[in-house]
């Protein structure tokens, strides 16, 4: 039996410039937008080389627009793996992203939490083979 995940749903205030965030600064590619209904729409944007998408969807209503930002209660939510860990760190950098910490080494790799637009933390790390 082969399963993967596919999309993870992540919480906007606005399509539009969700897909500009993920796009320009985070390198992202809008892989799928379609209408889907009034006010609604199927967006994916997904990581180079990732088999695995963002769904952005954009909050309708007072419990949706809670999670913009909070999806994993200020944990860190989702993790942004790279192949130059450097590269990423200092392009992220360089297009105003928010880093918590100092790049540390872990037994793991090399990893740094940063905040998106919205206020979720990622991790963006480079695994040790």
């Amino acid at each position: 039996m082969t399963q993967n995940l596919s999309a993870i749903t992540f919480f906007v205030d606005d399509y539009d410039s969700a897909v500009e965030y993920f796009t320009t600064v985070l390198n992202f590619t809008l892989t799928e937008d379609k209408v889907t209904g009034e006010n609604s729409r199927f967006v994916l944007v997904t990581p180079p080389h990732s088999a695995t998408s963002l769904l952005l969807a954009q909050a309708k209503n007072h419990v949706e627009s809670t999670l913009i930002g909070n999806q994993a209660a200020d944990k860190v939510f989702l993790i942004l793996n790279t192949d130059d860990f450097w590269r990423d760190f200092n392009a992220m950098q360089s297009k105003g992203v928010a880093f918590l910490e100092t790049p540390r080494e872990e037994v793991y790799g090399t990893v740094a939490i940063f905040k998106d637009k919205f206020g979720n933390k990622w991790d963006l790390i480079q695994t040790t083979e």
